[in-house]
């Protein structure tokens, strides 16, 4: 056999063996990665990560929570020009090829061939970067681009190429937690996918390839130079012309943060609805693209951050200037800039913004920089209120605080208040929140004073004591001694209780002592109707028996409380007698829009749930050695059936009723009696409201730790804490009617607009009588044991063998 011949015969043979090798080697590989190949079956079934929404009642976003920003879109959705800009960019052949494309591994090849190292760029299409964002690591290797590649064809067999795009164009990562494009756009540009540009467009791909440091915010000059690249790609593939494309390159890069615009400022209410959410649906509910929304009214929620932020600014000016917040060192030659630097890490707080002093004038002004540099002028008048010019108050390096004033451009200098605030306001016919404010700022402060802090509610607690004394059979015309009493514990410790300024003003009825706030009557009242029975009587208000003091300081109101639990509590009177739970979120939908939660609350029924005239429980006949005579109704001027009456039954069958707290008569007669206060008692300033349906209770605690004002008109039950975190006085004569007052009045004149007036007409069973030489409205069944209550004692009533403790 020829030389020639017997070659040929052995490369064949080699070449066989070696194809063979290779194609059972390929065969083992396809086998070996295929069966490690993921399910892609859940791409049909895709989660994608969203926020957790939070809005108002009229849909009005209050808050977004989670760790990414993303707005799923639908591709029909995307505008032709936002998809024509990623596959000119990303993979030009995508609507021709089966998930890989020939060319771009040929490119592939080619530079591994010629660069021989370092790792390989480009050769991946749109399909198989789904594969990768969806069930592969970053990690590169040349098996896991066998996988990508396996994957990818079978990603295109089983969906199409528009919902490959889609799913490409919703989990891409854009940078600054932007995760899809619509998430993209809005925090770049603040615009919807509509509104881009074809500049803006680009530079929203070039962020894909470098999303950490080469977005356009992190590094614009980088960012251009991709934009123009994919500009230049779309007028090759014939996508726009060259005219457009000029245009589009030589657009300015402008982009800047926007976060998704908060339209109602209620961050309390937002971290509370965060917090239930999480306890309801587990740590997944900021990823589930969950929507809730609150039962919070806007308009209320806005009129209530304007009233604690004034007030609590007119509290502050009225104790003056408190010092420099902060001061720093700087150079004698540092810049606008420089100093600006500072301020980094510093937040506004409720429109308070921080600036840094640069310099002060002769004229009394002050020059500040802001975080972003700008320079502001402040004129002497900016600082009126302290009574003092700005160049009086500051030195260059101090930390000074402004707030936009009334004139565009204007600025006025102020301070973070020293004391705190929250308000609570309550619809008190089911409990729903309307508005709700945790301190003066979320940012300074996250600490939700509305909910959580426990303070002493001090006179404004005395109407749920009165409630309790009614049951015994006490009225508004009853007669009780304010006079000084002593009490003396088991320790042998002399307890001598004062009425706030002094003095005495001996018998008086319990409308008038109300009215005045008279602490010794209050005392003994507690003490004639036992201390047991009033706090098993005032639980039912919604307070845990637990906190209510076992002793006779709770007349004063020396229980810890919150002002959710008091707004709560003043619910039960402004509705007729019911507890009310308080509740904020109303409904919650799943990302696809079904409906998953639905509250249905209970609601106050004046009449449902009652005996024959209401009571919540049976008149105690016998109350600590005093006989009230026997329980039984008195016939009143009016017929009345003897025989028990069926309670009304609420209008709505799917209407869950509230429970019974207190008789609808205690109400009627605490309602009368509160409205009175405000009228012609310590609560007087509420009349600037011009209603008749306003009334509450003033509230303050020594040294003026607290001040309170608990009420309620039209359909609301709104409850106002002023204080300081620390406990410290807020200052002589800082009483509840001046330093809570004020907010609570500013509020409910918002809440109040176009409100009807509610009425408050006596329910069955009540009489109206002569009693102590005035008109009152009270319980048919308390006509019979209406006498002199002997509540007067001597000065050392208590007996050794009687004595307890008081603290």
């Amino acid at each position: 056999m020829p030389r020639f011949r017997r070659l040929l015969r052995w490369t064949l043979i080699t070449f066989l063996v070696l194809s063979l090798a290779g194609l059972a080697g390929l065969g083992f590989l396809y086998y070996t990665v295929s069966s490690k190949l993921p399910d892609i079956q859940s791409l049909r079934n895709v989660e994608l990560q969203e926020p957790l929404y939070v809005y108002a009642s009229d849909g009005r976003l209050i808050g977004l929570f989670g760790e990414t920003r993303r707005y799923p879109v639908q591709i029909a959705q995307v505008p032709a020009q936002v998809k024509q800009a990623f596959v000119a960019a990303e993979d030009s052949r995508f609507y021709e090829h089966n998930g890989v494309d020939p060319t771009g591994i040929a490119r592939a090849v080619w530079q591994i061939v010629s660069r021989k190292e370092g790792r390989v760029a480009g050769g991946s299409t749109i399909t198989q970067q789904v594969a990768r964002q969806w069930f592969l690591s970053s990690e590169y290797s040349y098996t896991r681009k066998l996988v990508e590649m396996m994957l990818a064809m079978r990603i295109e067999k089983m969906l199409s190429k528009d919902e490959i795009l889609e799913l490409y164009l919703n989990k891409s990562f854009f940078g600054n937690r932007s995760y899809g494009i619509a998430a993209a756009a809005e925090y770049y540009y603040g615009k919807t996918l509509d509104q881009l540009t074809l500049a803006e467009t680009a530079t929203l791909v070039s962020a894909l390839k470098f999303p950490s440091s080469g977005n356009p915010i992190s590094n614009p000059g980088r960012n251009q130079e991709r934009s123009a690249y994919v500009v230049e790609r779309m007028r090759e593939d014939g996508y726009v012309t060259a005219a457009e494309a000029a245009q589009a390159k030589a657009e300015p890069m402008h982009a800047k943060p926007h976060e998704r615009p908060v339209e109602v400022h209620a961050p309390y209410v937002a971290e509370m609805v965060r917090q239930e959410m999480i306890a309801r649906f587990g740590p997944e509910a900021l990823t589930k693209g969950y929507h809730v929304t609150t039962t919070l009214d806007s308009a209320l929620q806005a009129g209530a951050n304007d009233a604690v932020r004034d007030g609590l600014g007119l509290y502050d000016h009225r104790h003056g200037w408190n010092g420099v917040e902060q001061h720093f060192d700087v150079a004698a030659d540092a810049d606008a800039a420089t100093l600006a630097t500072h301020l980094r890490g510093i937040v506004a707080q409720n429109g308070l913004v921080p600036t840094i002093v640069a310099r002060t004038g002769d004229d009394g002004s002050a020059t500040v920089v802001t975080v972003d540099g700008r320079e502001i002028v402040l004129p002497a008048s900016s600082s009126k209120w302290t009574g003092r010019t700005p160049a009086k108050l500051f030195t260059r390096g101090d930390l000074a605080r402004v707030r936009a004033g009334k004139n565009e451009g204007e600025y006025v200098i102020e301070q973070i208040p020293r004391a705190q605030a929250a308000l609570v306001s309550l619809d008190a016919g089911n409990g729903a929140l309307r508005a709700l404010v945790g301190g003066y700022s979320f940012a300074g402060n996250k600490f939700n004073r509305a909910t959580q802090a426990r303070r002493q509610p001090g006179s404004s607690f005395k109407p749920f004591l009165y409630a309790a004394a009614f049951e015994k059979g006490f009225n508004p015309a009853s007669i009780v001694l304010d006079a000084p009493v002593v009490f003396r514990d088991r320790r042998g410790h002399m307890w001598r209780p004062q009425n706030d300024g002094g003095g005495f003003r001996g018998p008086m009825r319990l409308r008038e002592a109300l009215v005045q706030s008279r602490n010794l009557v209050s005392v003994r009242l507690l003490d004639g109707i036992g201390v047991p029975f009033a706090r098993q009587y005032i639980s039912q208000f919604g307070f845990e028996e637990a906190e209510l003091p076992p002793n006779l300081s709770m007349s004063l109101g020396s229980a810890s409380l919150t002002p959710l639990s008091m707004a709560r509590g003043y619910a039960v009177f402004a509705n007729g007698g019911s507890r009310v739970t308080p509740w904020f979120i109303d409904e919650v939908k799943d990302r696809e829009g079904n409906v998953v939660f639905k509250e249905n609350p209970a609601t106050a029924c004046r009449g449902c749930g009652q005996g024959q005239y209401g009571s919540s429980a049976p008149a105690s006949q016998v109350v600590d050695g005093f006989n009230f005579g026997p329980a039984q109704a008195a016939k009143p001027p009016a017929p009345v059936t003897d025989a028990p009456q069926p309670a009304e039954k609420p209008a709505d069958p799917n209407m869950v009723t509230a429970p019974r707290a207190i008789d609808e008569r205690t109400a009627y007669q605490l309602t009368s009696m509160m409205r009175d206060v405000v009228q012609r008692g310590t609560g007087t300033a509420a009349r600037v409201l011009g209603r008749e349906d306003v009334g509450g209770k003033t509230g303050s605690t020594n040294e003026h730790r607290d001040a309170w004002f608990s009420g309620f008109g039209g359909p609301y039950a709104t409850v106002v804490w002023v204080g300081r975190d620390n406990f410290q006085s807020l200052g002589y004569r800082e009483y509840g009617g001046r330093a809570a007052l004020p907010i609570w009045i500013d509020y409910m004149r918002v809440a109040l607009k176009d409100k009807p007036v509610a009425l408050n007409d006596p329910p069955d069973g009540m009489v109206q009588a002569t009693l102590n030489g005035v008109t009152e409205w009270v319980k048919v069944e308390d006509m019979d044991r209406i006498h002199e209550y002997d509540l007067y004692g001597p000065e050392d009533a208590v007996p050794d063998e009687e004595a307890f403790d008081i603290f």
